[in-house]
Parts: structure tokens; sequence; C-alpha cells
């Protein structure tokens, strides 16, 4: 993924959750996933699908048990 492409994806996140602290930023040494932020918190990684012959992305967030006690 290039710069713009993250761009676009970040904009995209950030409008559908309605949240500015979400960052899309590249991963050293791939090129087929970005990882998402939320302020400096890591929460997850895009991944690019570019089979089939149509470009999509798939968003994976991992929630852990001790994430949904109060």
């Amino acid at each position: 993924m290039d710069k713009t492409e993250l761009a676009k994806l970040e904009a995209y996140l950030r409008r559908t959750f309605a949240n500015h602290g979400i960052s899309v930023r590249a991963r050293l040494k791939k090129t087929d996933s970005a990882e998402v932020y939320l302020a400096d918190e890591f929460i997850g990684i895009i991944h690019v699908d570019d089979e089939d012959g149509d470009r999509s992305f798939n968003f994976t967030m991992a929630i852990l048990d001790v994430d949904l006690e109060d």
C-alpha cells in the first residue's frame, strides 16, 4: 500500500467510526498490510486482498477477554 491508499483508508475509518484518533500506518517490510491505531494504542491490521481481480481490504481486530472487564 502506498501513502495515498493509507490516507484513503484512514479517512474512511475516521468517517465510519466518527473518530479522528484513528490512524493507519505502514508496516516495516510489509506492503500487503497496514497497522491501525487508536491514539497510540495498536488495535488491528488491514490486509489487502487482490484476488479475483478486485482490490478489497480486510480489517482484523482481536479483542481480549481482559478488555471486556469493567
